[in-house]
């Protein structure tokens, strides 16, 4: 008898057990952690920096309206182009900015590629990758393309415009065709780049090279068991740093505004004076270089357009962090926590948090500044799914600058190819493609694998606050 009460108990032990089993497995668990998406209050971007002169103001003012400038071909304009001004790429969520969307942010508009095709009557076609909610895309060909739409083994890497000005009312007879992107596209030979905002850039490239070189080695001994070993990009000329692009290959503000003028626009300039590729005939339209110091003007009208673009950018204020308009009203608390596990799973080995600048003899604005852009501004190999196969400077095939994080609270896209966005995950899709065969990240990676559901919505919470 006491033999089956034993049972029964034990029967009924086990009965409790599996109901209570059963019970936690049909207890939904945590919501997966999603993006919140970009605020849309707050802009809380797009200003001059508070130091400014009034002088200084004017030069910035003045530097504003030259971003916003329409080009034609009497100024300019190609004989290819990817775009029609400076702010129809950088215009997301005010002007200096990156990739707008219609659909996120219809204030600004649909992505202006679509309109650059036709403008002023050229005879475009919209390739397939350019879509109306964008993102605005620059295309490279890794690889030289041959004949009959196939693709040598040469490195090529360079930029291959979108558009002509062939149909054009201020081209006529010029009759330049667009590229095969189609045959490209079939070789996989084509790779995309998206605008890298420009907020905060003057503090970027103030940044003295050695002050990015002790931030590299500090916390040494962390980086080598996380598998972090980034560098820097160099000028091949005088050996310093470079830190502007996706690879980080443009030294300077104006190194980088004469080369987007140039490649984007098609408008040849004092630092790239000469047309790109062979152009001849009815579409070599203007004497070179067509934007140059405007000798007969005075004061902030004196300086050309490349100069005046890189003041602008120079003295663009870097966006303020915010909690305002994150969907779903995240408390301070979650921000913060987001916060310490940005550091506790070494985000921040590569997203340095804060920079010092050196002294400026511009603007107190840009002196012995703490630069919260949330970047080490090396360049890291991230690995076979990252990889565009473009070398730049000492920046190989699979190795890209760690983005500035400051301003991420409104971007729209992520990644060097805009690849993450509203339609697969946005935030989270970027974090997860940090990790691949070779990717400096992995490691951190597998940290953010770790954390709970809870824990990885606190951390996007707070990267949405930046």
């Amino acid at each position: 008898m006491k033999i089956v009460r034993v049972v029964l108990l034990s029967i009924l032990i086990i009965a409790i057990l599996l109901a209570g089993n059963l019970l936690y497995a049909q207890t939904p668990g945590p919501a997966e952690p999603r993006d919140p998406g970009p605020r849309v209050t707050g802009m809380n971007a797009g200003q001059p920096l508070s130091s400014l002169t009034a002088s200084q103001l004017q030069y910035f003012q003045d530097g504003l309206a030259r971003f916003n400038q329409v080009e034609t071909v009497s100024s300019g304009l190609g004989p290819a182009y990817n775009a029609t001004s400076c702010s129809s790429c950088h215009s997301q969520p005010a002007v200096g900015g990156s990739s707008p969307s219609e659909t996120v942010f219809p204030n600004i508009g649909s992505n202006p590629q679509i309109a650059a095709a036709t403008a002023g009557g050229a005879t475009n076609k919209v390739p397939g990758f350019i879509t109306a909610d964008g993102p605005v895309r620059e295309v490279r060909f890794p690889f030289v393309a041959g004949p009959n739409g196939g693709v040598t083994r040469a490195a090529d890497g360079g930029v291959h415009d979108l558009f002509t000005i062939a149909g054009r009312s201020d081209a006529t007879g010029c009759n330049l065709a667009q590229p095969n992107f189609a045959a490209m596209q079939q070789a996989d030979n084509v790779i995309f780049r998206i605008p890298t905002p420009t907020f905060g850039a003057g503090l970027i490239e103030n940044i003295a090279d050695d002050t990015i070189l002790d931030n590299m080695t500090a916390n040494s001994s962390l980086k080598t068991q996380l598998g972090v070993s980034g560098h820097p990009n160099r000028s091949g000329n005088d050996g310093s740093i470079t830190r502007f692009g996706w690879k980080a290959q443009n030294k300077s503000l104006e190194v980088f505004a004469g080369e987007a003028y140039n490649v984007e626009m098609g408008v040849t300039n004092e630092l790239f004076p000469n047309e790109r590729g062979t152009v001849s005939g009815a579409c070599a339209i203007n004497p070179t270089p067509e934007d140059s110091t405007n000798f007969d003007q005075s004061g902030a009208q004196i300086p050309s357009d490349v100069v005046a673009f890189a003041m602008f950018m120079r003295l663009l204020a870097p966006p303020a962090a915010s909690s305002v308009g994150i969907a779903g009203n995240p408390s301070a608390t979650s921000i913060a926590n987001g916060k310490a596990l940005f550091s506790q799973i070494h985000c921040d080995t590569c997203h340095s948090p804060a920079l010092q600048t050196a002294p400026s003899s511009l603007t107190a604005g840009l002196s012995s500044q703490s630069a919260a852009l949330f970047s080490d501004l090396l360049v890291h190999h991230m690995g076979s799914g990252l990889a565009d196969n473009v070398t730049q400077g000492a920046a190989g095939p699979d190795e890209f600058r760690t983005a500035p994080l400051w301003g991420l609270g409104q971007r729209i896209f992520f990644l060097h190819d805009g690849r993450s966005g509203p339609a697969n995950g946005g935030l989270v899709h970027a974090i997860e493609q940090h990790s691949s065969s070779g990717s400096e990240a992995s490691r951190v990676i597998a940290l953010y694998h770790a954390l709970t559901a809870a824990q990885k919505q606190d951390l996007l919470n707070f990267l949405r606050s930046l």
